[in-house]
């Protein structure tokens, strides 16, 4: 849902951020952090307010590129998401496709995310009509096999760190997320659509295969069958059938959207101890790879060291004064 210029304040409560693509990176000061949303290219049109974490922009240029950037999706009237960050995938003239260049500032961007910060990550794009569209086959055009080697190696080391980071990570899924923007939602923990939402690995179709992980990730949550034939004919996956499968975690229906739906599902986990959620995060990760009695072991060694945390003695003292716990994540 788009707001309306004329519906924004214009007193010093909103701030247009602006940021130079040739830049390295050009963050705000911590001040502001929490009122930014969304950043764009000074030379373009676009133009985009913090304004209850939606985006307000004109059409973009036609070839204008902008990077994909982490920022914070709480603004002063949701001041409870302020340690939820967001890495936008902004690049709309070409549908988000995925580039050599792309995938190298995602991965700077998610080493820039400080976890004693951040609580948790959204992933989603700047265009609501779509999600990632996946490899940008004009550039593979150009690229020898070793170059399309190389990149699916970068891609797979972005989904790898995603996968890593101590925080759950979320895919917002509005529109298409083909390919490549599969496999990137799929090395998300947790994925949320909509009713415009569809979802395809249509690699063999064109002669090849899934190749940043998504035979792995894809038969890890729908099975083997499912995958099977998902890959097989390469079709579309619409919201309530990605939900009955599980490749969806929460499909909201008209008139919510995936965004919205993203933000009750993260304001509900960040009422959960941040160390507790790492801890979860890395037994449960574990599991399809362990035997019962080695994940069982694993569960221990993770719980034990949660014991001497200030969060775990917060949590008892909060349940016993009937009031909800302030976790400090130490």
């Amino acid at each position: 849902m788009h707001v309306g210029t004329n519906s924004i304040d214009t007193d010093t409560s909103w701030f247009h951020i602006y940021c130079d693509y040739h830049s390295q990176q050009l963050l705000p000061t911590p001040m502001l952090l929490p009122l930014v949303r969304h950043v764009s290219k000074p030379q373009s049109k676009q133009r985009c307010l913090a304004a209850w974490g939606r985006t307000i922009s004109t059409t973009p240029e036609p070839h204008a590129y902008l990077r994909p950037l982490l920022t914070t999706t709480a603004d002063a009237k949701l001041p409870e998401l302020d340690r939820v960050m967001t890495l936008m995938l902004n690049r709309p003239a070409t549908k988000n496709a995925l580039t050599v260049q792309m995938v190298s500032e995602m991965r700077e961007a998610l080493a820039t995310l400080n976890p004693a910060d951040s609580r948790l990550l959204l992933i989603q794009s700047s265009n609501p009509s779509l999600f990632c569209s996946g490899a940008d086959l004009r550039e593979r055009r150009t690229m020898s096999p070793m170059q399309v080697s190389n990149f699916l190696d970068n891609l797979r080391q972005l989904l790898a760190e995603l996968e890593a980071l101590p925080i759950p990570t979320v895919a917002v899924i509005d529109g298409y997320a083909l390919g490549g923007g599969a496999e990137l939602a799929l090395g998300c923990d947790l994925r949320v659509g909509g009713d415009n939402t569809k979802i395809a690995l249509p690699e063999t179709k064109l002669g090849i295969i899934p190749g940043a992980g998504g035979t792995q990730r894809l038969t890890r949550i729908v099975g083997v069958a499912k995958s099977k034939e998902l890959i097989f004919t390469g079709r579309h996956v619409q919201g309530p059938e990605a939900e009955h499968i599980g490749l969806l975690n929460i499909y909201a229906s008209s008139p919510s959207s995936p965004f919205e739906a993203a933000l009750i599902l993260a304001r509900q986990i960040l009422t959960s101890a941040p160390l507790a959620l790492a801890a979860a995060k890395r037994a449960i990760s574990s599991a399809p790879e362990l035997s019962l009695e080695s994940g069982l072991d694993l569960e221990r060694a993770v719980y034990n060291g949660l014991l001497d945390t200030d969060d775990r003695q917060e949590g008892l003292k909060a349940f016993a004064e009937k009031r909800r716990a302030d976790f400090r994540g130490r």
